[in-house]
């Protein structure tokens, strides 16, 4: 495919630590944690900046610093997220080998910044640059803030490109088809569990009740990938993990799920996040080993995690035909 203009391609997601260290991670969480679309205090701003920069970044970063330790170049160099994201830039890089189109990668938070992501493509002479951020479901928590970013970043550097933005692909059929083959490849191995768990990363329910739209995506997505899957209601469960502070996030919650179900008989439970394009600490540590645990502690007997999309063909297949149609959609 060729297109009459230059296009810029910005490949974006959540971003990692430059390192896995307390001064790394302290810097991180800052940013992250900063963000009014990530953190929207019912105590007040300035309580909230009173309690992370004085608790929070004072105790958070060296646990944190260790869990990142612990999957640090398991995919090859630096945070795995990191890592496989420039994986997959390298492969669409691939893919679209012949046409004029420049791709970038940046990190929300962290490196490589958005601002270095786009003065990148602009310096390739870009007319148009449009902003791809990783995360299937829409929410004002992740898509929205890199929107906010890019809207900042264009009052001040944009001189001549015009932006498109792709705010979600939570029903794309190629992206429901790579799902499909990532369980039915992961089940080749391990079989058929007793339950399906599509756990999503939660936002609080004062969010949604605000308008945020992303657990009807969710659900949206489950509901398409248990129907690719032939499987009925009850072989499945839909969740959400990372549940932190204290107030009430949308449910059922994960580690409560996991608990409870051995009670019930389910000792055999297979867990995958759709939500993520990507493996990283979320899913390497919490899904994959602290929830575990939960479960067997409880009294299940099996229990494994299907791994993310990350740079498989499918994926791939699946990212270069929502750049496709958005080009389209621009001529």
């Amino acid at each position: 495919m060729s297109t009459q203009n230059k296009i810029g391609v910005l490949i974006t997601n959540l971003g990692s630590p430059d390192a896995p260290t307390k001064q790394a991670l302290r810097k991180y969480l800052k940013q992250f944690l900063s963000d009014k679309r990530v953190i929207q205090p019912v105590v007040g701003r300035l309580a909230w900046w009173l309690i992370l920069n004085v608790i929070i970044l004072n105790t958070r970063p060296k646990k944190s610093a260790k869990l990142y330790l612990s999957i640090w170049n398991k995919f090859g160099k630096g945070a795995p997220l990191v890592d496989i994201s420039y994986k997959q830039l390298v492969a669409l890089r691939e893919k679209f080998q012949g046409d004029s189109l420049a791709f970038a990668l940046a990190m929300r938070y962290g490196s490589p910044s958005i601002e270095n992501g786009v003065k990148e493509l602009m310096q390739k002479g870009v007319d148009e640059i449009i902003v791809f951020p990783l995360y299937p479901q829409y929410s004002r928590t992740t898509t929205e803030s890199t929107f906010d970013e890019i809207h900042s970043i264009e009052k001040t550097e944009f001189n001549g490109p015009k932006v498109k933005l792709v705010k979600n692909y939570h029903d794309n059929p190629l992206y429901i088809q790579a799902l499909k083959t990532s369980v039915l490849i992961h089940q080749k191995i391990y079989g058929k569990p007793q339950k399906l768990v599509i756990s999503f990363h939660g936002i609080p329910k004062i969010y949604v009740e605000n308008g945020d739209a992303y657990p009807q995506q969710c659900q949206r997505t489950a509901d398409l990938l248990i129907e690719a899957l032939g499987l009925n209601p009850d072989e499945c469960l839909v969740c959400y993990q990372s549940i932190f502070g204290k107030l009430e996030w949308i449910k059922p919650y994960l580690d409560v799920t996991l608990k409870s179900l051995p009670a019930l008989g389910i000792k055999d439970v297979q867990v995958i996040c759709p939500g993520f394009a990507a493996d990283c600490l979320e899913t390497l540590e919490e899904i994959e080993h602290e929830n575990k645990e939960y479960f067997l502690t409880a009294g299940g007997e099996k229990y494994s995690y299907i791994p993310a999309l990350n740079d498989s063909k499918a994926h791939i297949e699946c990212l270069s035909n929502i750049i496709e149609n958005t080009l389209k959609d621009e001529s």
